[in-house]
């Protein structure tokens, strides 16, 4: 494992640990940790990928429920993960489990749109992943995925005030963390929310004030704009930037 590889994998074990200690009111009623039962596979995808420099780091907003929250990787969609970046390893079961979100690792038969579609992007271009984070690397802002009584996706922006600037501290600092240890030239939001994240976290450090923040469209398909050649658009976007 290599200097920045292991810097990585120190960062989520840290965040991981200060993580557990917050606590979240209605509407959110059960919350899972993938670095925790997933984080064979975490550690696996940092090991084998991260390094630096890398001219090009990709933030997503937090898990999806059948993504991350199944593989332990950044928008895992498992068909992704185990053919494109060759991942499988034993996923365990968060301490407590919602009956409607049942994690079952690998054997999972959803998939996740958000990761189909962006992976799916990034393997029609670079067919060998090796390629792909030869220049990139990708990751989330928050490893937490929240959900209410009814098993329904919060996502971290209808959190309360209070609840979210502490997660937001803890997680601008690990942000910062791999900022410093990946040195992008362009740090990427993939939608809105993460793209405010990276700038704030980029505005209140000396050494990333020179990294260019921008954005590409989210793939969700929540999001009308995303239904309509997502890929086309954020290739696009990835061109306008100057990073294609």
């Amino acid at each position: 494992m290599n200097k920045t590889a292991k810097g990585l994998v120190a960062a989520a074990r840290q965040l991981r640990a200060e993580l557990d200690m917050l606590h979240f009111s209605a509407p959110v009623a059960c919350v899972y940790n993938p670095l925790h039962y997933a984080w064979l596979a975490h550690e696996k995808y940092l090991s084998t990928y991260a390094h630096s420099p890398c001219r090009v780091y990709l933030l997503g907003m937090n898990p999806g429920p059948w993504g991350m929250a199944q593989t332990g990787v950044p928008f895992g969609e498992i068909d992704a993960v185990r053919n494109y970046l060759k991942i499988e390893t034993r996923i365990d079961k968060p301490s407590v489990e919602h009956p409607k979100r049942p994690i079952e690792g690998f054997a999972c038969q959803r998939s996740e749109v958000s990761g189909k579609r962006l992976w799916g992007l990034f393997s029609q271009r670079y067919p060998n992943p090796i390629d792909f984070f030869a220049e990139h690397f990708v990751s989330n802002y928050c490893p937490l995925v929240f959900m209410d009584e009814g098993a329904r996706n919060v996502t971290p922006d209808k959190l309360s005030a209070n609840e979210t600037g502490l997660m937001d501290a803890l997680c601008d600092r690990h942000l910062q963390q791999s900022l410093l240890l990946i040195k992008p030239e362009f740090a990427v939001g993939v939608g809105a929310y993460a793209q405010a994240c990276l700038k704030r976290v980029c505005d209140s450090h000396q050494q990333l004030k020179d990294t260019t923040v921008c954005k590409i469209l989210h793939p969700s398909p929540a999001s009308p704009a995303a239904n309509r050649d997502w890929s086309g658009q954020a290739t696009k976007q990835l061109q306008d930037a100057g990073i294609w």
